[in-house]
């Protein structure tokens, strides 16, 4: 675990950064849900069981099985308010299952250090719209060594559409994952220029 300033001032003090890896993401499953709940009130509202809080902590432990799971939490005044967590497409990865057409040929190729997904990026709610997103957005992804990301974002979430466009990401495809009762997904990739050495 690290911790990092970020230089985002709210009224109660200043936002801190800490990352952790897959082992001490699910000893904080309490905290990934209570900011679920907080993030995605209306969503949750609405009874879609695939946005039910049961449903997203499934998939959540199932993604904090993985070992290389990437998982950075905001805080401030030591509470929970945004989170966004990832891993590398390995060979086996199912990532891309449900992928309605490959964009070029070996898109899908993995090797293990070609692709991390960038799988959620959530702030609570009376936080959003100050910045803290794409302060989380940045700092995950800075640290990573492979040379593209890739997200999946629903059709209808517009807002989040374009504010990854706005930050240099750009749509490749769509996809509907194997998750019971899944959206379709358009699925962006961004170019991270790094040069990943299996």
């Amino acid at each position: 675990m690290n911790d990092q300033k970020s230089g985002i001032f709210t009224p109660k003090g200043e936002i801190s950064f800490r990352r952790y890896g897959a082992v001490e993401a699910q000893r904080l499953g309490d905290v990934v849900e209570e900011l679920y709940v907080r993030s995605y009130v209306e969503k949750i509202k609405i009874g879609d069981p695939f946005d039910g809080v049961e449903a997203f902590m499934r998939r959540f432990h199932a993604y904090s099985a993985n070992p290389d799971l990437d998982l950075l939490i905001a805080y401030l005044d030591g509470k929970a308010v945004g989170q966004t967590w990832g891993w590398p497409l390995t060979k086996r990865t199912m990532w891309w299952e449900g992928l309605l057409a490959e964009p070029e040929p070996n898109f899908t190729h993995e090797t293990g250090c070609r692709t991390f997904a960038l799988s959620e990026i959530m702030v609570s709610q009376e936080y959003a719209g100050k910045g803290l997103a794409h302060a989380l957005h940045d700092r995950l992804l800075a640290a990573r060594p492979e040379p593209r990301a890739t997200l999946l974002v629903e059709l209808d979430n517009m807002r989040a559409y374009r504010a990854y466009l706005h930050w240099g990401w750009r749509k490749v495809a769509q996809l509907r994952p194997g998750w019971a009762d899944a959206p379709m997904y358009n699925v962006l990739i961004l170019t991270l220029e790094r040069a990943c050495k299996d």
